[in-house]
């Protein structure tokens, strides 16, 4: 008998790509997303449920409906500066709903939980790579928001049955090689999409947020990993569970970093176009530099990255907005 699993926010980019994963795996999925921010045409396997976490109701139906053996948690709100405007939206939205969840987990047996949570726990860190047992300090509402949910998960694993693992990423892009599968939310602002957009003439020309920070170049560092790269390790968090594994917190990330202008140097060198770049002041909310220290997901769940290569991550990034220029 197949597994059945329940994933949330999977018809958004991240969500999406794991969804696929599982369902080449032979998983059973049931999708439960609000496609707020994603889109039905996304969910390549299994069955997609419109719902949001906020209508408990609704969720209990679900998972009454679903024997589940494990929830994947994607759904949130995860853009800084608009957390920064918006903070009870993301509290709302990102801890709130992690609490209805692990109700709906509590009440139907459920013990078994993979959380999409983010390097924005740390905060602006005193030195690369951060390890996971860096104190956690976050310095915007998108960060507390999520490691009030870590906290949420933490607190209710000690009084049951529930292991986890929660996997913190760093600055997740590219796309599917194949074309199916990217980015396709409007609102993201992520810096090698806007990049591309700018190089594909989407937009007149991109910004550059501070040149001040303590870096070589003045501008702020990322460590980028491939969306297919994270997706695989949620597959291999998933099977660690099944295999009776303790509960874990693990950076996803492939411990190297690259600045602004170094990623803004490899789109216009990929694409052939050399787009107008201004400069402006920092935004709130944005750390000087974050890379991961990666070992210990290599460690505990023999996790191999595949796609560990800037260029690759441009390139697939650029294919797949050029080709939903074209459908």
């Amino acid at each position: 008998m197949r597994k059945k699993v329940l994933v949330t926010g999977g018809a958004g980019y991240i969500g999406s790509h794991v969804v696929r994963q599982l369902g080449t795996a032979g998983y059973d999925i049931i999708v439960y997303d609000n496609c707020s921010t994603g889109s039905p045409k996304s969910v390549l396997y299994g069955d997609l449920i419109i719902g949001d976490l906020a209508d408990l109701d609704h969720l209990y139906l679900v998972f009454a409906q679903h024997q589940f053996s494990a929830v994947l948690h994607f759904a949130a709100s995860l853009i800084v500066p608009e957390s920064i405007i918006h903070p009870l939206n993301y509290y709302a939205n990102n801890t709130r709903n992690t609490l209805n969840l692990l109700r709906c987990c509590h009440v139907m047996g459920v013990n078994q939980i993979i959380f999409s949570s983010t390097a924005a726990v740390y905060g602006e860190v005193g030195e690369n790579p951060v390890a996971e047992f860096v104190p956690t300090m976050p310095i915007n509402p998108y960060g507390r928001s999520k490691l009030m949910s870590e906290w949420l998960i933490k607190d209710y694993a000690i009084s049951s049955s529930l292991r986890y693992v929660i996997l913190r990423y760093f600055n997740v892009a590219g796309a599917d090689s194949s074309g199916k599968l990217g980015q396709i939310s409007p609102k993201t602002n992520h810096l090698i999409m806007s990049a591309c957009n700018a190089a594909l003439k989407r937009q007149p020309q991109m910004q550059i947020f501070g040149t001040d920070f303590p870096t070589p170049d003045g501008t702020g560092i990322r460590d980028y990993i491939h969306v297919e790269d994270l997706a695989a390790a949620h597959l291999d968090a998933l099977s660690y569970l099944e295999m009776g594994g303790e509960s874990q917190i693990l950076n996803c990330g492939y411990g190297q970093g690259y600045s602004v202008r170094q990623v803004i140097e490899r789109v216009k060198a990929i694409s052939q176009v050399d787009f107008p770049v201004i400069e402006t002041n920092r935004r709130d909310g944005d750390p000087a530099c974050v890379t991961a220290c990666a070992d210990k997901i290599h460690k505990v769940l023999g996790w191999e990255p595949k796609y560990n290569d800037l260029d690759l991550i441009v390139s697939t990034t650029l294919a797949w907005e050029r080709g939903r220029e074209m459908s």
